[in-house]
Order: structure tokens, then sequence, then C-alpha cells
């Protein structure tokens, strides 16, 4: 007898659904648990967008952007952020994401749309910094979990400088 594997059906996720499935992402960033964020993604197509603060809608394609990364490049940036090779990160930063104003869309060619504000505050060697955008999600169903296809990290803020570098994952 074979199992019948069902995919999750994402017009019946709801907001809490997505909502805790955000929490969870950020806490295990909080954490510094990357191996297992990474588990959060799906297996293969993944893009993970962060553009120019001067170009919010700019396309990796054509645009300065600050991060483009597909699955091998998130898995490279994940192995770098948890080795003393990210010198920027290492001892980690303490940092806390905060997710609200999430918002979820009908569902598209398989993908369930999400949009949320964050603010991420990133401590280290006595100073604050916060981070405040807005992510836009492309959520898919692989089994009966949540992943992330595509996340866009809109920044908000006009300048980097108060901030200082971005070696944090929004």
């Amino acid at each position: 007898m074979t199992a019948t594997v069902r995919s999750l059906d994402l017009s019946t996720v709801t907001r809490a659904d997505v909502e805790d499935f955000l929490y969870r992402e950020a806490a295990l960033l909080d954490d510094w648990d990357l191996d297992t964020w990474l588990t959060m993604w799906a297996p293969h197509g993944v893009r993970y967008v962060v553009p120019c603060n001067d170009t919010p809608d700019g396309d990796p394609d054509s645009d300065l952007v600050l991060i483009d990364d597909d699955e091998q490049r998130l898995g490279a940036r994940v192995e770098r952020l948890n080795s003393r090779k990210a010198h920027r990160e290492f001892p980690h930063s303490r940092t806390n994401h905060q997710i609200h104003n999430v918002v979820v869309g009908p569902v598209e060619a398989d993908q369930l749309p999400v949009a949320a504000s964050f603010t991420v505050w990133r401590f280290r060697n006595g100073k604050a910094a916060a981070f405040v955008g807005r992510h836009r999600y492309r959520l898919v169903g692989v089994g009966n979990e949540l992943r992330i296809l595509f996340k866009r990290s809109v920044l908000d803020m006009t300048e980097m400088r108060p901030a200082g570098d971005m070696a944090i994952i929004l």
C-alpha cells in the first residue's frame, strides 16, 4: 500500500498561520539558528532580494541591489555567517526581528503572496541600529508545511549610514 502525500492547500491558510510562520522565522534569526532557518525555504527556485534603499523597486537583473541570493548563495551566506569567516558578525550581534502589519493576499499560481512590515534591531559593541522596512514573500506549500519561495526586504530608511553595515539577515 502506497501512502499519499498531501500538499498543503494554500487557500485554507489563515493570516494567523502566516503570522506564526513569520514569527518562527524571526525567532530563528534572533537565535542565530540559521541552519534551521534555511529549512523554512522551498527546496528549489528560491530568491532572497534586498534592493538598495534608493531604488526600492529595483530589478536585481539590471539594478544594483544589496542582496540577490538564490538557494546556492543563500546556503553559502548561512555557512559564512555560522563561521568565524564573517568578521563583522563574530561574535554574533544580538538581534530582535519584529514583524507586524501582516497582509495575506489571494493564492496566485500555487503561491501565497504576503506582505509584512518589519523592524530589525541589531545590538553590537555597545551600539544599537534599527533596520525598518517591508517584506514581500511568496510562500508555497511543501508537503503540509509553508515554505518561502521568494522574499524581498525593502528598506524604508533613506540612508544606511546610521545603521552601519548590513551583515545580518533581515
